[in-house]
């Protein structure tokens, strides 16, 4: 798999590309500094599979770089890493074929397991947008009772970024039954992934964020 990441922050990008690494991402990772050196980087090499992109570089405006980077690079999956967190931006760039908007004061794990759900081919949601949709789906609902509390507890141990194996060991049950607490929660929450499903429910303050 071939990643262009493009940033104009170099700390964060390194850092970033050394989490990309320790995940076991078989990847390629070229960098850039600016919209303009993606541009060039997308004219000297194959098309990447992903193009991780902040949105604000200061050589151009997200308004002009987004679509030339989509019209070199059309095959490309664009994940956005970005600081902006207007609701109004991020639905413009979702509506844009976007696949993914991270923001960057997530913790690293999140922004992580997000990027891992788009190079795997779903689509990432910011909380803002979740938010909205929660709102919707929750309407009319006690949201203390939309988990057991024993899918709340399950819930609990994956923010704390446990396996289904060591949830099993710790609620002494098995990975079975792990899998078939976690299947209900992410329906009951109308989650399509962990990452989703702990946005949510801070979100609703099932859990503590």
């Amino acid at each position: 798999m071939k990643i262009l990441l493009a940033d104009d922050h170099a700390l964060f990008r390194d850092g970033l590309i050394l989490n990309i690494k320790q995940q076991n991402i078989d990847a390629e990772i070229n960098s850039s500094g600016s919209y303009r050196e993606a541009l060039d980087a997308l004219k000297n090499a194959p098309y990447p599979e992903a193009i991780i992109l902040d949105l604000d570089m200061p050589d151009m405006s997200w308004q002009q770089g987004l679509p030339l980077l989509q019209k070199a690079s059309p095959k490309s999956k664009i994940i956005i890493v970005s600081a902006i967190e207007d609701a109004a931006v991020i639905k413009q760039v979702m509506n844009k074929g976007v696949k993914g908007y991270i923001p960057k004061r997530l913790e690293p794990k999140v922004i992580m397991a997000a990027i891992k759900l788009v190079l795997e081919g779903g689509t990432y949601l910011p909380p803002q947008l979740l938010k909205n949709i929660s709102d919707k789906t929750t309407k009319n609902k006690d949201k203390k009772s939309l988990l057991t509390p024993r899918q709340k507890e399950v819930l609990q141990y994956i923010a704390h970024g446990l396996s289904n194996k060591q949830i099993a060991y710790e609620m002494q049950i098995s990975e079975a039954t792990v899998k078939l607490h976690i299947n209900a929660l992410l329906k009951a929450l109308k989650a399509n992934n962990r990452t989703q499903a702990l946005v949510m429910a801070q979100k609703l303050d099932i859990i503590k964020g």
